[in-house]
């Protein structure tokens, strides 16, 4: 069961702004809400047996990573406990007694940020991130920028949606920020 804090509100426009608090923030066990996707790279370990232990391994653009034993095991979506829950079964009985595996991200896919700030691009991302942290993260606001005009394209939204966002909106691994020129 995931833990949901929605946030979303409507502007004058009926573009819906995202507020601070948007996405899922855990599950109801307290364990990470965040899901895998092309570009992660994550490391595998499993206690005991450095050959089944994987270091660094980066996402295939289909969300796939090879692993010994189990083949190409698909990851797009999955959480770290979902992984480690799929990995402990596989190699339990047929390999190992009682497997002990964990999972853990080295490296997030990064985020883009463009429009008016001084080094729009792509850049790590970093748990914690928010608009103003992005910002801050491309050298800053310009001068013209309108911090009313802010928009977040979601990675995992299909239709590609701009949504309004605020300084405080979180901002994920994949999501293209946009902030505009202000004309006054």
């Amino acid at each position: 069961m995931l833990v949901f804090s929605i946030g979303l509100a409507f502007a004058q426009s009926d573009v819906p702004v995202l507020k601070g608090d948007a996405l899922p923030l855990a599950t109801a066990t307290g364990l990470s809400a965040y899901r895998l996707a092309a570009g992660d790279v994550i490391t595998i370990r499993v206690l005991g047996e450095d050959e089944l232990s994987k270091e660094k391994i980066r996402l295939t653009d289909a969300g796939t990573v090879p692993y010994p034993a189990l083949g190409e095991v698909k990851v797009l979506g999955l959480t770290l406990g979902d992984l480690e829950r799929i990995i402990t079964s596989g190699l339990k009985g047929r390999y190992l007694v009682n497997p002990k595996v964990s999972v853990h991200i080295e490296e997030y896919r990064p985020f883009y940020i463009n429009g008016m700030v001084d080094k729009p691009g792509g850049y790590p991302f970093q748990p914690g991130l928010t608009v103003r942290k992005a910002a801050s993260l491309a050298g800053g606001f310009k001068e013209r920028a309108s911090l009313q005009k802010i928009f977040i394209i979601r990675d995992g939204d299909p239709q590609q949606r701009s949504q309004r966002a605020e300084l405080n909106t979180p901002v994920m691994p994949g999501d293209i920020v946009t902030v505009e020129e202000s004309f006054f």
